[in-house]
């Protein structure tokens, strides 16, 4: 069974047992999160969308937070003595997927 959630402004399609990078969440290392917005529930019956996924819930465990790679930006203009350089590093939560609720049957 697969989810397809919403977490940070992102869709991530997640299954059971899988680690994952999403924009940073305020929850500890070691915490149970639950995500309640997912937009579509996929087995070997087919998929699920709109009012089924009434109540579908998915589980997670917080492992970590960190800091991704560095992103360099640079601004150049030719011939004009202009240039301009910056730099950024995204916070990130690693979460691993424990479980996928259906929520209602109908």
């Amino acid at each position: 069974m697969y989810a397809v959630l919403v977490t940070g402004g992102k869709q991530y399609r997640v299954m059971q047992g899988e680690t994952l990078r999403v924009e940073k969440l305020e929850a500890e290392a070691g915490s149970e999160i639950k995500f309640d917005n997912i937009l579509m529930l996929g087995d070997a019956d087919g998929i699920k969308l709109g009012d089924a996924l009434k109540g579908a819930t998915v589980a997670a465990k917080v492992v970590g937070h960190g800091r991704a790679d560095k992103v360099r930006i640079v601004k150049f203009r030719r011939r004009k003595h202009h240039r301009k350089q910056m730099g950024h590093r995204q916070h990130y939560t690693e979460i691993e997927i424990t479980g996928i609720g259906a929520g209602d049957k109908k």
